[in-house]
């Protein structure tokens, strides 16, 4: 491979630097818990120094006016009661755990029984060369609904497809990870993520609006944007920038052989994932299909049929279909539950109801790291709110901003750099948004920008530096693909690789917030981008 020698060295340099400053940050876990420690002495600090903001909504019932928000002291009696006396609700109550687990539920089964796996393999089957790149990319962003298996079948597969195609793999293993990672938030439906980060974003409005509720839709159209415009950025630089710069590609020796016969994550060789689906998995995918099909006519029965359950007739107009956008956490359970368990019916995966239970349950289990760190997060964010800190400078960071007259676009456009920039050092997108959300979310309300276009603003940053940071937890599962074609491809290489991706992504996503905004375009089913009381 022909590379640019001194760009490829200083950009290693720059590369290991960031990889020497993150590895020295403790797990996202730790990190939580030395930021509680943090927390309660600046608590205490701030009880001490008497801060306080009035509170934009609530009246205080004795006096009739705004009422005064104090900071508490974290080591009060009633704070520290609340510590180990609440600590199963405060765990349990928290928002994003039950979304996110209710949701896993049915895509471990999807994942498990090889649903996913077999629709990413069919989505590229027999592309076009020239369509190639734009069919790898949508693909890929479409295979975020996937979660992991996007990462250890997609990316490996595209190598494969793009040297079976007479184009250079490591192009093809680019475009994948682009999509995948730099396109993360990107896709047509929602999805597990947006659970997550809705159930974050909940707690965190909630400071401020406490009848705000979340739906998982409050993105929708604005993916669904962020897929349009990501696509011909990641169709242009594959073709135009990175492809030319790698030059054609010559098998090194027994690499080539290494690389087609070669095991991803999960055991499965490249040499399997790249061949034809089987009559089985296409009829699998049949069945699968018809199953997603009858949980969607469903759930329109549910809302526009008889009694109408889903709609609330009593509420008013923009509120009548709340429990529509509620009830699609457990919509999009039942589609990946039962779409999982007609491919496995079909094509032999899924003998009988047991083996759907044996899958529900290694989907919870590979959730334990999840389950762990939701727990630091959890008492990190009820304490942020317990010491009134959280709203505090939510209060006066508004004010401050409000001062400055910075325009709404320029806002989100700065929350965007800054989430990009933290991104290099903490790849947990929950982790980033826990941290950021409870100040963000108030902040931005409190100036009249809604909770759902503070969360797209920051979607757009938590992607597009995912694919320059070794500190992504698959950046090295992506290097050791890539070695399997070219021996000698390393750290700088890949990263010189993707930060045009980086670059573009970041770039059009910034354009498309600005765009999104000066419109007023809503970002999803009854999710305007300001607050309708502004």
């Amino acid at each position: 491979m022909r590379a640019d020698a001194g760009k490829a060295i200083g950009h290693s340099k720059f590369l290991s630097w960031i990889e020497r400053g993150g590895n020295k940050l403790p797990d996202p876990v730790f990190l939580f818990l030395y930021l509680i420690a943090g927390l309660i002495l600046l608590s205490v600090f701030g009880a001490a120094m008497n801060w306080s903001a009035i509170h934009p909504t609530e009246i205080d019932p004795e006096t009739g006016a705004k009422k005064v928000i104090a900071a508490t002291s974290l080591l009060s009696a009633d704070n520290i009661r609340n510590l180990w006396v609440e600590m199963p609700k405060t765990f349990t109550s928290f928002h994003p755990l039950g979304y996110v687990l209710v949701v896993m539920l049915g895509a471990g089964v999807a994942e498990k029984s090889g649903l996913f796996g077999a629709a990413m393999r069919a989505g590229v089957a027999n592309a076009p060369t020239y369509l190639l790149t734009p069919i790898v990319a949508l693909v890929a962003m479409m295979g975020n609904l996937a979660a992991d298996a996007a990462y250890v079948v997609l990316i490996p597969l595209a190598g494969v497809i793009y040297a079976a195609a007479g184009r250079h793999p490591i192009a093809g293993i680019a475009a994948a990870f682009a999509g995948v990672s730099g396109g993360f938030s990107a896709n047509l439906f929602p999805g597990q993520l947006d659970a997550l980060l809705f159930g974050i974003t909940q707690s965190a409005a909630n400071t401020v609006f406490p009848d705000w509720q979340a739906n998982i839709a409050g993105n929708w159209y604005f993916i669904v944007g962020m897929t349009i415009v990501f696509l011909p950025v990641i169709w242009y630089v594959t073709d135009k920038i990175v492809e030319p710069r790698l030059g054609t590609y010559r098998a090194e020796g027994a690499n080539a052989v290494v690389a087609g016969a070669a095991m991803d994550a999960r055991g499965v060789s490249e040499t399997e994932i790249s061949q034809p689906l089987s009559s089985d998995q296409r009829k699998g995918l049949r069945h699968a299909g018809l199953a997603s099909i009858g949980v969607v006519a469903l759930w329109v029965l549910m809302t526009l049929g008889p009694d109408t359950p889903l709609i609330d007739e009593t509420a008013t107009p923009e509120a009548q279909l709340t429990p529509f956008y509620q009830s699609l956490v457990a919509g999009f359970m039942i589609l990946f539950l039962l779409a999982g368990w007609a491919y496995g019916r079909a094509t032999g995966i899924v003998k009988n109801h047991r083996d759907v239970v044996r899958m529900m349950s290694e989907s919870m289990a590979d959730m334990a790291y999840f389950l762990v760190l939701a727990f630091a997060i959890a008492h990190f964010v009820a304490m942020f709110g317990w010491s009134n800190l959280g709203l505090i400078t939510a209060v006066h960071g508004s004010d401050g901003l409000h001062a400055l007259a910075l325009p709404a676009p320029l806002l989100l456009i700065l929350v965007v750099l800054f989430t990009a920039a933290l991104n290099l050092f903490i790849g947990s997108a929950s982790a980033k948004w826990a941290l950021l959300a409870p100040v963000l979310i108030p902040m931005l309300m409190l100036l009249g920008v809604s909770a759902e276009m503070t969360t797209a603003a920051y979607r757009v940053g938590d992607g597009a530096t995912n694919i320059i940071t070794p500190l992504m937890v698959y950046f090295p599962l992506i290097l050791v693909f890539c070695q399997r074609w070219v021996k000698d491809f390393g750290i700088g290489s890949l990263a010189a690789t993707m930060l045009p991706y980086s670059i573009g992504l970041l770039l059009i996503g910034m354009a498309l917030v600005g765009v999104w905004v000066a419109a007023e375009i809503p970002l999803g089913p009854s999710a305007p981008v300001y607050l309708p009381t502004r």
